[in-house]
């Protein structure tokens, strides 16, 4: 069941948490992971006969509008989704997609200067560092096989 604060959220922003946002909610709290659009569509749809792909697309952009979700973009225009429930960020490797996550607080420090040197106060944030892992710069070490 998705953290009371999220129904709180809601009510005070003056919405309601319809059947099709609970179920995404849900599907983004239990798996504890990033999730594409269309795989949030398979499962929320095994719970919500009749529910649509667009239908999903709404939710997660209204989810994220809301700072309930997380969207973070893996490349290639690819985008997954995620609980916002706790703050961290993410490193992805742009070879082979694994991806890492960076506790938020390693880049409290960070935020801190920012916020201090250019005046803005950051609400919300969500960071992906981009690069290679090491196993994929180990392979662009070897050499080719003839």
């Amino acid at each position: 069941m998705p953290h009371p604060m999220t129904f709180d959220q809601l009510r005070t922003s003056g919405f309601r948490l319809t059947p099709q946002r609970l179920a995404i909610l849900q599907i983004l709290e239990e798996t504890h992971g990033h999730l594409s659009a269309a795989a949030i569509y398979q499962l929320a749809a095994g719970r919500l006969p009749g529910l649509t792909e667009a239908t999903v697309y709404r939710t997660l952009d209204f989810l994220v509008s809301q700072g309930l979700a997380l969207v973070a973009h893996i490349g290639s225009g690819r985008m997954v989704y995620e609980s916002a429930a706790h703050e961290h960020h993410h490193l992805i490797c742009r070879k082979c997609g694994q991806s890492a996550e960076i506790n938020d607080a390693e880049l409290q420090s960070l935020f801190s200067h920012f916020e201090q040197s250019t005046g803005y106060r950051i609400d919300s944030s969500h960071v992906t560092f981009f690069g290679l892992c090491p196993a994929c710069q180990e392979g662009a070490r070897q050499p080719a096989k003839a």
